[in-house]
């Protein structure tokens, strides 16, 4: 049986952020997930003794969660290129043993391992009995300016697209693939973040300096020629400029929780379980609900 489709190149994601940290990392976006994280997680009034943080950038993370009280051991994972973990690890393949962990978080790293559900069910498999996954991803949203223009663009100048932006999974496939994990009680919610640039070059630069650059495997490799270039600044202008001329760039933060199962969590009621129909509930007779034909 073939594996998944390596959507993203490996070598090329590594690539990319070597180049962000020798340009200097932008983490306003960052900053702005950590600081979430960090209140969501306070809002679980619960103490995690053993917790890890799965491939999130940076340090900033690390230090708020040791300093905010509410986790005992935290571990930082993270890939070969990055130099701030405790452990180097392959993010498709995680070295976590069955049921050692009370905690897993995970900020703007997962959008681009290649086999997400394969990853969550390792995360379900790794969490103990009652559990806590608490991430998020860039969502379908996300650079959606810079996707049009970008094929507007190349179709005007080459008679075709290829992909430059990477595609991001859309919510509700995210709250599926929480379930299809095995983790109970699943939240998602979006957080739409719109930055503004005086022109796309701005934004093109903030991307290298996140290590958000192209990294799809079937990218064109050939690069930007003038023309497209030219021709994709005047689409984003026409298209996604304010009435003051700075333009519009949107990123969707989607957030995700699930539980590993305990017994203590609540259950759906079983079907035919009601002690009292709905017409009863509503003190209306039966076959009139309201809407009812």
């Amino acid at each position: 049986m073939s594996g998944p489709i390596a959507v993203f190149d490996p070598s090329t994601l590594a690539a990319r952020r070597r180049r962000a940290l020798a340009l200097g990392p932008e983490t306003f976006l960052l900053d702005r997930v950590t600081e979430d994280l960090v209140d969501r997680l306070g809002a679980v009034k619960r103490h995690f003794a053993v917790a890890a943080d799965l491939g999130t950038p940076g340090t900033a993370l690390a230090r708020q969660l040791a300093g905010s009280g509410m986790v005992g051991r935290l571990h930082s994972f993270g890939p070969a290129e990055r130099v701030d973990v405790d452990a180097v690890i392959d993010p498709e393949m995680l070295p976590f043993a069955p049921a050692s962990l009370d905690l897993v978080v995970s900020a703007l790293a997962l959008q681009t391992v290649n086999d997400l559900p394969g990853v969550l069910a390792q995360i379900r498999r790794a969490l103990r009995p009652d559990g806590l996954l608490l991430a998020c991803l860039f969502g379908a949203g996300t650079l959606m300016e810079l996707r049009e223009a970008f094929a507007i663009a190349e179709s005007d100048t080459l008679g075709g697209i290829s992909p430059r932006v990477a595609p991001f999974a859309d919510l509700r496939d995210i709250g599926g693939l929480i379930q299809r994990a095995g983790l109970a009680l699943p939240v998602t919610d979006v957080d739409r973040v719109v930055v503004r640039y005086g022109n796309p070059l701005a934004l093109l630069y903030d991307l290298r300096r996140m290590g958000a650059a192209n990294p799809l495997t079937d990218r064109r490799r050939t690069p930007l020629t003038r023309k497209t270039l030219t021709r994709l600044f005047e689409v984003y202008a026409e298209r996604f400029a304010d009435p003051d001329g700075r333009l519009r760039a949107t990123f969707e933060i989607a957030w995700v929780s699930g539980w590993a199962p305990h017994e203590s969590q609540q259950k759906p009621l079983r079907p035919g379980s009601a002690k009292m129909r709905l017409a009863e509930a509503l003190q209306v007779p039966e076959g009139k609900l309201p809407g009812a034909q």
